[in-house]
């Protein structure tokens, strides 16, 4: 079975979706780890601060399974079919990696091509895999990690509480701290 790390955020009532996606995620793949979430400024548009985090699971089911699984996920988040791509969003899930699968289709290119431009997909990435080698890269996550220049793209741990919703965002003003 490949091991398969997908990135989820939102912008959008973050705290409340990145709940239901994990809980949801954690029906569909008992057993996921996840990273700690963070918060970062939104990328390619202007827009509310997100949280994201990787997740990290086994699975039987073939990419094109996986994705009716994380679009339906996505749809119980709110998010529609067809939703702009560079627009604020209640859940984003990507999947960054499938094994060591390489493909170039319309709808889907692994590994994720901006996994290794997004500071907010590989830095959490390095929290669960930094000996995992990039299928192309050819190098582990955790070095493309500590090339990676972390100062022009800050990411904050948001601390959540895994026995409530709670999640603590921080003020627009200390995301770069």
């Amino acid at each position: 079975m490949p091991q398969v790390f997908i990135a989820a955020g939102s912008n959008v009532a973050p705290c409340e979706h990145m709940w239901l996606a994990t809980r949801e995620l954690q029906r569909a793949f008992p057993q996921i780890r996840f990273s700690p979430w963070y918060q970062n400024q939104a990328a390619g548009f202007e827009g509310s601060d997100f949280i994201n985090l990787v997740a990290a699971f086994t699975t039987e089911l073939a990419v094109d399974e996986l994705l009716v699984v994380l679009r339906g996920i996505e749809a119980l988040c709110g998010r529609p079919c067809g939703a702009p791509r560079w627009a604020p969003r209640s859940m984003d899930l990507d999947v960054l990696l499938y094994g060591d699968l390489v493909c170039r289709r319309p709808d889907l290119t692994l590994p994720r091509p901006d996994l290794l431009l997004r500071a907010y997909m590989l830095g959490p990435l390095a929290d669960l895999a930094p000996d995992l080698v990039h299928p192309t890269a050819g190098v582990t996550i955790g070095e493309l990690w500590r090339r990676f220049d972390q100062t022009a793209h800050p990411l904050v741990r948001v601390f959540h509480d895994t026995t409530s919703q709670h999640c603590d965002l921080r003020p627009p003003q200390e995301s770069g701290q």
